[in-house]
């Protein structure tokens, strides 16, 4: 892992899902296989493999400081091309540092991570009037997550952590996006730890890959899909989670 410690020009950008948007780090360590953020070597120049390198924006929580003077109140995102809560984060502490000068504005929060390291952030987190917490787990399945999630967090690890701030009284989601194999097993472990579920599809541009690997074609995940829709809405319904698809 090559990790570069750099100054941005702003921290706190327009977003086309959120009002804004924060990321505090260039790359991943997760390195997700499916990762539509890798977009991002075409205008960072990193000739590493993505997952390989992280840029540390050293001087986000200074920046935001500055900025967030400028802009009208709106929700932010956290994180749109990066996990927030990488283990770049305990040494660096840019995501803490943000959410304090955020709930100091009173601007409201949308957090998504894959980590369990949100829950050190916990007494920040309960001071925001508005905040929710996601996590984005693609499969129910282990031997899957470890195919196209190798280096994230355990689903178990994930579960437990929307447990504890949901039964803290923080409004929380799932992200199952991009849906996986091993998916329909999911609905079983959200029962009372979720307020809602978001659901989207693979994005076949970074799953090309996958496809070779593994013999499959868009046509065949064409038909997963169409099934896992029907599935997995008819087991939310039965268990009461709220959920929407985005495809």
């Amino acid at each position: 892992m090559i990790v570069r410690e750099i100054k941005a020009k702003s921290i706190l950008s327009k977003s086309k899902i959120s009002d804004y948007t924060i990321n505090a780090y260039v790359g991943c360590e997760y390195g997700c296989t499916y990762c539509y953020a890798r977009f991002m070597k075409r205008f960072t120049g990193h000739r590493e493999k993505w997952g390989e390198f992280v840029d540390v924006k050293i001087n986000a929580v200074r920046l935001l400081q500055r900025e967030i003077n400028k802009k009208r109140a709106g929700r932010v995102w956290i994180s749109g091309v990066c996990d927030p809560y990488q283990s770049l984060e305990k040494k660096y502490k840019l995501t803490r540092g943000c959410l304090e000068i955020l709930v100091r504005y009173g601007f409201p929060v949308r957090i998504q991570t894959k980590s369990p390291l949100v829950l050190r952030d916990m007494d920040l987190i309960e001071k925001f009037e508005e905040i929710e917490v996601g996590f984005t787990i693609t499969t129910a399945d282990e031997n899957i997550r470890k195919i196209f999630e190798p280096n994230a967090p355990p689903i178990e690890e994930r579960i437990e952590a929307l447990e504890k701030l949901h039964s803290s009284g923080i409004k929380t989601f799932a992200m199952i996006a991009p849906l996986l194999p091993g998916a329909e097993g999911i609905a079983a472990y959200l029962e009372r730890k979720v307020d809602h579920v978001l659901i989207d599809r693979q994005n076949y541009h970074y799953a090309d890959w996958a496809y070779r690997k593994y013999h499959l074609n868009h046509a065949m995940y064409e038909k997963f899909f169409k099934q896992m829709k029907i599935d997995l809405s008819e087991t939310f319904r039965k268990r009461g989670i709220p959920y929407k698809f985005l495809f």
